[in-house]
């Protein structure tokens, strides 16, 4: 049995690699605190192995001496991490000094079972409104462009593989080195969701990670609260293929007022900003007074009119298969609620264009571009 047993822990050792942590892990971390870890280990062995009074006080002195040196080498680190402190690392050292505050759990008046404030924060955040419903019938697109390896990966290139995964639990890493190795698993599974002008509900399935809002004098409410939705990643590739072909069609039909800066590529708020400038010191030159109205849609995404915005795209004369897509994208979707005790189960939401994806400020957009003057049916 013992020479099986050595024959195990020898091909352990030897088959297995040495983990050896990171140095960000323990930048504190000293020579001298090595020395003082392998004292103390050995003190203690001989302690348990000869239980005598003096073996116990030489354990008891190590142990005392490892832990105030190691309390003395994080003093230490954290002075001189101070004294090289930037501007750019203060956040850090604030982080660092207050640690991270713990999440609130929802506790809402009339809510006593889990099922209960589920139910209640499903009403608050996506309240009931009338389903919209997808095209009943699936039929290839002639005239759809067929999709490219060249879209997936740029759509890839885009995604940041520290962004956390929706009900699949598949990171971007995987599904970008997965297409590095074979470009074709991609280019098979959502190939015919753009020639069908489709979006299959196994995909439109979300997590609501419940969080409360810092400052809030009161979390009674759950207005308190907000909720980050995360999207399967397979999801959010297409959506991104989608909405790139999207906003290349609506550019070309005009849809999108040439004053829009926010949510599109090259154009970003500090645009808008200099837009704004040249425009206000343009007309105080021949001293004119300049007024400027500024308007805040309250849950903008969430409350599309789906129906508006379908009526949008058929008459801006967006391609068939793009506004089949859109149509069945935004109907028909589900959302678990995640915080602590959460029952679980997904639940049917009728939004307007979900939170958290990539395709969503340009529907948004779409939607509102009436506002700008000159824009078609002003």
């Amino acid at each position: 049995m013992s020479e099986s047993l050595n024959r195990l822990v020898s091909l352990l050792k030897e088959h297995t690699p040495v983990s050896r942590p990171s140095h960000h892990s323990k930048p504190w971390w000293t020579p001298h605190l090595t020395v003082l870890r392998r004292e103390y280990h050995k003190a203690a062995r001989a302690a348990r192995k000869r239980d005598t009074p003096h073996m116990r006080e030489v354990a008891s002195t190590s142990k005392a001496g490892y832990f105030k040196a190691i309390k003395a080498a994080k003093n230490k680190h954290w002075y001189s991490f101070l004294l090289a402190a930037t501007p750019q690392s203060l956040w850090t050292a604030k982080r660092f000094a207050y640690g991270r505050a713990q999440p609130r759990f929802p506790s809402l008046p009339g809510a006593e079972t889990p099922q209960q404030l589920n139910n209640v924060l499903l009403d608050h955040f996506f309240p009931p409104k009338e389903p919209f419903s997808p095209p009943p019938r699936l039929r290839p697109n002639k005239s759809a462009p067929p999709l490219t390896t060249e879209e997936i990966a740029s759509a890839l290139s885009k995604c940041s593989p520290t962004l956390a995964p929706g009900l699949d639990g598949i990171p971007y890493s995987t599904l970008k080195q997965d297409n590095k190795n074979n470009p074709s698993i991609l280019l098979n599974i959502l190939a015919p969701l753009v020639l069908l002008g489709y979006h299959p509900a196994s995909l439109k399935g979300s997590n609501g990670v419940v969080l409360d809002k810092p400052g809030k004098p009161s979390y009674e409410s759950p207005s308190s609260f907000r909720i980050i939705v995360l999207i399967r990643t397979v999801s959010k590739v297409l959506e991104r293929i989608i909405a790139a072909r999207l906003l290349a069609a609506a550019r070309l039909r005009g849809l999108l007022h040439p004053n829009q800066c926010g949510s599109l590529p090259g154009l970003s708020t500090y645009d808008a900003c200099l837009t704004l400038t040249n425009d206000v010191r343009t007309l105080q030159r021949p001293r004119l007074k300049v007024s400027s109205l500024f308007l805040d849609i309250k849950a903008g995404f969430d409350n599309v009119d789906n129906k508006i915005l379908a009526r949008i795209l058929r008459e801006g004369g967006i391609p068939p298969y793009l506004f089949s897509w859109v149509s069945s994208f935004l109907g028909e979707r589900s959302c678990t609620l995640v915080f602590q005790g959460a029952p679980g189960t997904p639940a049917p939401v009728n939004v307007g264009a979900p939170q958290g994806s990539a395709i969503s400020p340009l529907l948004f957009l779409l939607y509102v571009a009436p506002l700008h003057f000159g824009s078609p049916g002003v």
